[in-house]
C-alpha cells in the first residue's frame, strides 16, 4: 500500500522484539509503507528512551506487538499513557493471541487487532487523523467493542470515496457473496460482478475481493493468476485463519492483503483507500 497523503509519514510507536518474526514481522513491514514505525524493546525503554522524533510530540499510535496472551500488562499501559497521554494505546495480537480477542480484549481501554487486519485498520485510523477526525481511536478508553464498531461504520458512511473502485467480489457460497457485496458496498464502492467460486481472470474491475474459505495451495496459484492477468487492480483475500506463511506466499503471488473473514468493514474500508482510480481521495 501506498502513503495516504504526500509529504513525511506519522509516527507510530511498534513495542516488541527487537527481532519480530513470522505474524508480527509481517504486520511490522506492511505498516512501515503507511506510517514511520519507531521501535522500542518495551515500554519502559520507550519512555527511558524515546526515539528522536517523538520526544516532543505524541506518536500517531502506540502499537503493543504481542505473541503471546501475557505480553504486556496494565502497568506497561499506564507507563506509556503517562509519557503520551495523548497517543491511543492498541494491541497487535498475533494468531497464539486469538482465544483472548474472541473473549474480548485483557487490557482495559486498549483495541485488540489481529496482526493481519492492522495494515487496513491502521490506515484508515491515519485517513480519520489527517482530516481531524478523532475516529474509533479517539473514543474514550471505556468504550465497549459495539460502540466501535458503530462508530466505524458512522465515520465510513460519512467519508465516501468521491470516485468509488470498480470491485468484483467472490466466494464459494452464495451467502458468503451477498455478505461480501454488502461490505464492499458499505464501504462506499462499486460492486461491478459477483462470482459463486473463484474470481474471473479476465475481470476488468480496480480491485477482487475473495471470500477464499480456508486459504491454501489452489488459491495462492490462482491469486498468482489473478495478479499476472491484471497486474495494477487490487487482489484482497478473506481467509478463515490467515498464518503468515499462507498470507506471505499470497503476497509474493500479487495479493494486496489477506484479511480475517468476516472482515470488519474498517479493515477492508482501509486496504480500499488506495484502491478508488487514480487517489480520488474520500469526501470527509
Amino acid at each position: 500500500m501506498a502513503p495516504l497523503l504526500p509529504g513525511r509519514l506519522p509516527p507510530v510507536l511498534w513495542i516488541g522484539p527487537a527481532e519480530a518474526s513470522g505474524e508480527l514481522a509481517l504486520a511490522r513491514a506492511w505498516i512501515s509503507e503507511r506510517a514511520e514505525v519507531l521501535d522500542a524493546v518495551s515500554p519502559a525503554a520507550a519512555v527511558a528512551n524515546p526515539p528522536e522524533s517523538i520526544r516532543d510530540r505524541s506518536p500517531a499510535a502506540v502499537l503493543l506487538a504481542s505473541s503471546a496472551a501475557i505480553s504486556w500488562s496494565v502497568l506497561d499501559c499506564v507507563t506509556v499513557s503517562r509519557r503520551w497521554p495523548l497517543a491511543p494505546l492498541v494491541s497487535v495480537a498475533a494468531t497464539l493471541v486469538e482465544g483472548r480477542r474472541r473473549s474480548g480484549p485483557a487490557l482495559p481501554g486498549v483495541e485488540e487487532v489481529a496482526w493481519n487486519d492492522l495494515p487496513g485498520r491502521l490506515a484508515w485510523w491515519l485517513c480519520d487523523r489527517a482530516v481531524g477526525a478523532p475516529g474509533t481511536l479517539g473514543m474514550p478508553a471505556t468504550a465497549r467493542r459495539e460502540e466501535r464498531l458503530l462508530e466505524a461504520s458512522r465515520r465510513i458512511a460519512a467519508m465516501r470515496p468521491r470516485r468509488p473502485a470498480r470491485v468484483e467480489v467472490a466466494a464459494t457460497r452464495a451467502i458468503d457473496v451477498e455478505a461480501v457485496t454488502d461490505l464492499v458496498a458499505a464501504a462506499g464502492h462499486a460492486v461491478v460482478g459477483r462470482r459463486l467460486g473463484r474470481p474471473l481472470i479476465d475481470h476488468t474491475a480496480d480491485a477482487v475481493v475473495w471470500d477464499a474459505g480456508d486459504l491454501e495451495t489452489p488459491q495462492i496459484t490462482w491469486t498468482g493468476l489473478l495478479s499476472a492477468n491484471r497486474p495494477h487492480a487490487a487482489i484482497i483475500l478473506l481467509d478463515s485463519f490467515p498464518r503468515s506463511e499462507t498470507a506471505a506466499a499470497a503476497i509474493r503471488m500479487g495479493a494486496t492483503a489477506v484479511l480475517s473473514r468476516p472482515a470488519s468493514l474498517e479493515s477492508l474500508s482501509g486496504i480500499l483507500l488506495d484502491v478508488a482510480p487514480q487517489s480520488s481521495g474520500i469526501r470527509g
